[in-house]
């Protein structure tokens, strides 16, 4: 949850509480295609909180901009959940497509400095990965959650249940077209990640004991970096990937996943490099309030 204040007569705003929870509502839903009691359970609880929060600061949860991404698309039941929610908390939640997760993705991440023209924003999520430039994008289903609980289920994984993850990566790539969108923008782009799986490898690359968003805005980690990254968590159990610094419980068991679908993606669509942005889709979606 964002919350913020407009700054009389600045095209600016202010910000007055950035929050972020790993709820993992999207648990199951790949397999099931609906949301999972308890998956639902720890998200009500969380947005109750937020509310009071945003209560609290003075807002209004009814007038918030409220959005549901990849699960939210997947899941038979999530129109029922979120009318709970809305009783429950007073947040009115719309699905966005993928096309405009990808979009208010790519308006959010950039920080200072960045040029939209020639920056390329990655979001991978739990169900799907955002991939914008300002001249068009695409969304793909390939997520942290829905290939853990695809391919990686051994604790630590085998080698066999990660190179069947690696080859769906691969494949996914390829089939979906991500080759031909790279090839139709510029070589000199620069790819900036954005969301849990790329700021969770930054704290843990910088040995974070405590979210610092200030040292991992503006990270810049190369391919191999990343590689490294992913042959760390692959022969780590869940409880040892958990006792590293900067990597939360809650992102501990689905980071591998994460690291192996932005390593691939770097490796396969040619980009030596990536930017860390904490930023994003909720920023976006301000920008876009803002025009409105």
């Amino acid at each position: 949850m964002l919350v913020c204040s407009s700054l009389p007569g600045k095209a600016d705003f202010r910000v007055l509480d950035d929050l972020a929870t790993v709820v993992r509502l999207g648990q199951g839903v790949d397999r099931n295609r609906c949301f999972h009691p308890d998956a639902m359970e720890r998200t009500l609880t969380c947005l109750k909180r937020y509310s009071t929060r945003l209560r609290e600061l003075g807002g209004d949860p009814a007038k918030t901009i409220a959005v549901a991404t990849s699960g939210s698309r997947d899941s038979s039941n999530s129109a029922e959940f979120f009318a709970q929610v809305e009783k429950a908390t007073g947040f009115q939640f719309r699905r966005i497509s993928g096309d405009d997760e990808a979009r208010f993705t790519h308006l959010g991440g950039m920080l200072e400095g960045m040029d939209p023209g020639t920056t390329a924003v990655v979001d991978i999520g739990g169900g799907s990965t955002e991939f914008k430039t300002a001249s068009g994008g695409m969304s793909v289903d390939m997520g942290s959650v829905r290939f853990t609980e695809r391919y990686l289920l051994g604790d630590p994984v085998t080698d066999e249940e990660f190179w069947k993850c690696q080859e769906a990566v691969d494949a996914t790539i390829h089939e979906s077209g991500l080759p031909r969108w790279r090839s139709s923008i510029a070589r000199e782009t620069r790819l900036c990640a954005v969301a849990g799986t790329a700021t969770t490898l930054a704290a843990w690359f910088l040995g974070l004991e405590k979210f610092d968003a200030s040292r991992i805005d503006g990270l810049t980690l190369s391919r191999g970096d990343i590689h490294r990254q992913v042959e760390d968590l692959k022969w780590r159990t869940i409880a040892e990937r958990r006792a590293q610094p900067g990597i939360e419980e809650g992102r501990a068991d689905v980071l591998l996943a994460g690291a192996l679908i932005l390593w691939r993606s770097m490796e396969l669509l040619d980009f030596v490099e990536v930017t860390i942005s904490t930023r994003g889709l909720r920023y976006g979606v301000l920008k876009l309030a803002e025009e409105r």
